[in-house]
């Protein structure tokens, strides 16, 4: 029984075992199978899971169930210990014609068990083999010109590969290069812009495409046929054209043609004309910024013209809080408001009553305004009373865009019972047109004229409307106030009738009237157009052109005559810096059928870019201190004997010169040069002259102030310097300095460039006192320059002296303050001295007290200029260092002093001496000594020869008593006690 039980446990045993033996495929998900990958051009294939068989030995494996017939793969047993195994190609394969394999695949054991089967899914990998491929071998479009196509044509273009990485078109590019044409990732070609029939027939491109993996195709030609297609118009016109400052004239439109076409009529009349447009340039075009004198001047003005809005500065401050531009590239243009903006011209500038002959002139931009009453008056200038009354006396307004000039009669002048004119209202369409006009009044009573930009107005019965008045009625104590930008109300105390526009340039001529060449040179632009020669001009052509040059019309009959025309139209900018920036061109032709109808062609557009200009630099140089004796001082010194002023620029590479002076001195202009003197100047002993006979002949206009000098007028650098050479300093009291300072500021083009702040010193070289000399000449002149204290002791006090010594110290001189430092080395001696001089005097206060009074008189009496010095001598104590006089004694060999230089020992009194003061006997009672010793007490007096730092102070601790001694001579008579 027992054995029968073991015998079944062996049967069920083996049966286990056998059954354990059968291979199988090591997957986790039999369903799911493998996947693998394999490139074209590889043969081992990538396989997830890794094939793996376990359960028995393993022999190989086996690929089954075929799908769709023929499967080049093979499995290779890699490992039997581990049962791996190996997918392989048994070929290349080509995904183009076949992208996926699929088939089964078992383990097969060593005695020939095979395992259950599982799916592999094999997909090829595509290589990008093949390159992209014009579906055409060329292509060719034809075109019209002057036209921009969103499509002219398509290219297209494949590729054989099996995937869209490789097989799909991703871009198309145009390989020629400069072509106006552009083609999209789609292979549209398209024009950037209008093409040209004369410019190129055809236009031949050569065109790529690239699949997604950048693999280029071979070149495709295609050619693009440009039609030439008639259109009305001009051709060649450039879009931009650069100028050059300096470069002198230069042709617009040298390839400009006029393409008419076949005109559905017979031609009668071709009308061309071009126009530059320069209205945003300053007042209207590019003119000289140089002031009104200096333009003036330069056309020949009148020099008595006076200019009413100049631009800030010395003399012309009034204009000051007006709102101006910023800049200066043209001269200066004020704001009016309407409302608040008006100034008062000061006294003295100019006659308020212009009289029966003058000529007011100014440029002007004033718009119409509809929000405004048309019955409101705009006033340019008026001359009105200043209080009590509101008389309008003389007045150039705008009211209803009509520009009124208003010139009553006093009643002083003539029958008060005669009407006359007093009021010319012209109707003229510039008033109220936005733009810059210059506008000029002529008055030669009862004859009035306007001028508007240069060219009289005509006159007819109506314009301008005259109208009659009555004179002024009499009023007693009034004056007139002249005011710009409003009028005046003296009974309201207030301005009224505000200008509401630009103002630039007013000038008033009075008693003369200006010459009509100089009004049209006045408003003469630098910039314009220029015509070509007359011999340009055909038979049966005409060119016309407007008074500033920037319009130019022409007729004729032949197209090819007006192309030549236009095509030798130039453009010039005369001025040396021309404002930079752009001028708009429009040529607009129109042709005339011989039945009358017009053809208009449409306008053709370009401008003209004005380059900026290299800046010049102006630069003042010279000798910048000038030491300078007394004498030279009263005479007069030349403030800048050897300045020197020069213009370069950048395009300056090499100066030339002309008689000894460089070509830009003589050629180039200056217009303002000021001279500035800081603290002013005292006019009691100070004072500056310039040239005036050469300023005349020059036509330079001066004007001098205890604050420096300013000249005006545009003329060569070279005058300049002449005339800024011989302005004169004189100073009657060069004691009293040490030195002044002067600045010295150019400019050119009404200060659009300005030089470098040149300063000039004047040094002051004072005598040493401490040096003697046996020149009684110059002993004279020391003691002239030094008569303040040796010459002017009337009495000698005793009493308490303290001397403060403060320490010298040194001024800023670019400040123009007195520069003690520089004076500083030469008065080191004299500083020894008076303090060897107050030991002496302590010394002789603690000995004893002496007490000298001296009274000496003069014959003539002078006044002191300055405040400082202006003293009372109707009670003057002076209180003297008796070791002076004792010194002075005994230096001068027997009682001669040797500051007088007299041979008979007296004091020398120089009648003349600036600083010198007339002295009398002191009679007076203690009251009026009290009185004047309070007053001296606080005073300080310079010591000759000290430093300005070092002084004496006069301390009086109370009332003293006088001893009267009749004077004997004018030697002192206290000599006994120098012991």
């Amino acid at each position: 029984m027992g054995m029968r039980f073991g015998f079944i446990f062996y049967l069920i045993a083996q049966v286990w075992s056998s059954s354990d033996k059968v291979p199988r495929l090591d997957l986790v998900d039999v369903e799911s199978g493998y996947h693998g990958l394999i490139r074209e051009d590889d043969y081992s294939v990538e396989v997830k899971p890794t094939i793996r068989a376990t359960g028995t030995d393993i022999c190989g494996f086996r690929i089954i169930n075929r799908h769709h017939g023929e499967t080049p793969f093979e499995v290779i047993l890699k490992d039997e210990v581990t049962g791996e195994g190996e997918l392989r190609a048994k070929r290349l394969l080509n995904c183009e014609k076949r992208k996926e394999y699929q088939f089964s695949i078992v383990a097969v054991g060593c005695r020939g068990e095979i395992s259950e089967n599982s799916t592999v899914r094999i997909t090829v990998v595509d290589v990008n083999e093949y390159s992209p491929t014009f579906l055409e071998p060329s292509y060719v479009k034809q075109v019209d010109e002057g036209r921009l196509y969103e499509q002219i044509l398509r290219v297209e273009a494949t590729d054989r590969d099996c995937t869209a990485k490789f097989g799909d078109i991703c871009k198309y590019e145009i390989l020629t290069l400069d072509q106006p044409f552009v083609i999209d990732n789609d292979g549209v070609i398209r024009n950037t812009e209008a093409l040209n029939f004369q410019q190129s027939h055809n236009h031949i491109l050569s065109v790529v495409a690239y699949d997604c993996g950048m693999k280029r195709s071979a070149p495709v030609l295609v050619t693009i046929k440009v039609s030439r297609v008639c259109s009305l118009g001009w051709k060649g016109i450039p879009e931009r054209i650069d100028y050059a400052p300096g470069s002198s004239r230069q042709e617009l439109f040298p390839e400009s043609a006029l393409e008419l076409c076949d005109i559905p009529c017979a031609v009668d009349t071709i009308e061309t004309k071009l126009q530059l447009s320069t209205t945003h340039i300053g007042k209207g075009c590019d003119r000289d910024t140089y002031g009104v004198h200096s333009q003036r001047k330069l056309c020949g003005a009148n020099s008595e013209s006076i200019d009413l809005l100049p631009s800030p500065g010395l003399g012309s401050e009034w204009t000051k809080p007006l709102p101006s531009d910023e800049g200066h590239e043209s001269d200066p243009m004020f704001e009016f408001d309407g409302s608040t903006t008006a100034v008062v011209i000061p006294d003295g500038v100019i006659a308020h009553t212009p009289g029966e002959n003058f000529t007011i002139a100014t440029w002007m931009k004033h718009g119409a305004h509809p929000d405004q009453d048309r019955h409101t008056k705009e006033h340019i200038i008026c001359n009105a009373d200043d209080h009590k009354m509101n008389r309008h006396h003389f007045a150039l307004f705008v009211r209803n865009c009509r520009l009124i000039l208003l010139l009553r009669r006093e009643h002083s002048e003539g029958d008060l019972n005669t009407f006359r004119p007093a009021e010319w209202r012209w109707k003229i369409p510039q008033v109220c047109d936005d733009d810059w006009h210059h506008y000029a009044v002529s008055v030669q009573f009862p004859e009035v004229q306007l001028f508007v930009d240069g060219q009289a107005l005509k006159q007819d019965k109506n314009n301008p409307e005259v109208i009659d008045d009555w004179p002024l009625h009499p009023a007693k104590g009034l004056n007139t106030s002249l005011s710009i930008g409003a009028c005046w109300q003296g009974s309201e105390n207030k301005f009224k009738h505000h200008f509401r526009g630009y103002l630039a340039g007013l000038s008033l001529l009075v008693g003369k009237n200006e010459d009509p060449k100089v009004l049209t040179c006045l408003h003469k632009c630098k910039e314009s157009l220029e015509v070509p020669g007359i011999e340009v001009v055909q038979p049966g052509m005409q060119l016309m052109t407007n008074t500033d040059m920037t319009e130019i019309t022409v007729e004729g009959d032949n197209t090819t005559d007006i192309e030549n025309l236009i095509r030798r139209v130039g453009y010039i900018n005369t001025r040396e810096f021309p404002t930079p920036g752009r001028r708009n061109l429009y040529l607009a032709t129109k042709v005339i059928c011989e039945s009358g109808k017009e053809i208009k062609i449409i306008p053709s557009e370009s401008f003209l870019m004005v380059l900026p200009p290299q800046k010049p630099t102006i630069e003042i140089n010279g000798t910048s201190n000038l030491p300078r004796d007394y004498e030279d001082f009263r005479l007069g010194v030349r403030v800048f004997s050897d300045v020197r002023v020069t213009i370069s620029s950048e395009r300056d590479d090499i100066e030339e010169w002309r008689n000894g002076e460089p070509v830009s001195v003589i050629e180039r202009k200056l217009d303002a040069c000021t001279v500035s003197v800081y603290p002013p100047l005292n006019p009691d002993h100070e004072s500056l002259t310039v040239p005036e006979t050469m300023l005349g002949q020059l036509g330079i206009v001066q004007k001098v102030t205890n604050d420096g000098v300013l000249l005006t007028g545009a003329d060569m650098i070279y005058n300049y310097e002449q005339v800024l050479r011989q302005i004169l300093y004189s100073n009657k009291k060069p004691a009293y300095y040490l030195n002044r300072a002067f600045k010295l500021i150019c400019s050119e083009l009404n200060g659009r460039f300005t030089s470098n702040e040149y300063v000039q010193t004047l040094t002051v070289i004072h005598p040493d006192l401490t040096k003697s000399t046996e020149d009684p000449t110059v002993n004279e002149q020391l003691a002239e320059e030094h008569s303040i204290l040796d010459n002017s002791v009337a009495h000698a006090l005793v009493d308490e002296h303290h001397a403060d010594f403060k320490p010298s110290h040194t001024l800023n001189s670019g400040s123009n303050l007195l520069d003690v430092g520089q004076q500083a080395g030469a008065s080191h001696a004299v500083t020894v001295i008076i303090v060897v001089c107050v030991g002496f005097l302590l010394f002789m206060i603690v000995l004893g007290v002496i007490r000298i009074r001296a009274a000496q008189r003069r014959s003539q009496q002078e006044d002191l200029a300055d405040a400082e010095m202006a003293w009372d001598d109707s009670a003057l104590n002076i209180t003297v260092n008796p070791m002076e006089v004792c010194m002075n004694n005994l230096a001068g060999n027997g009682g001669a002093h040797s500051g007088g230089g007299g041979e008979d020992g007296n004091e020398s009194w120089d009648e003349d001496e600036d600083g010198g003061s007339s002295y009398r006997e002191d009679d007076s009672s203690s009251d009026g000594d009290d009185e004047a010793d309070e007053v001296l007490s606080s005073r300080i007096l310079p010591v000759p020869g000290t430093p300005p730092s070092v002084v004496i102070p006069q301390v009086h601790q109370g009332p003293t008593t006088t001893a009267t001694t009749p004077p004997k001579s004018k030697e002192l008579d206290w000599d006994h006690s120098c012991m």
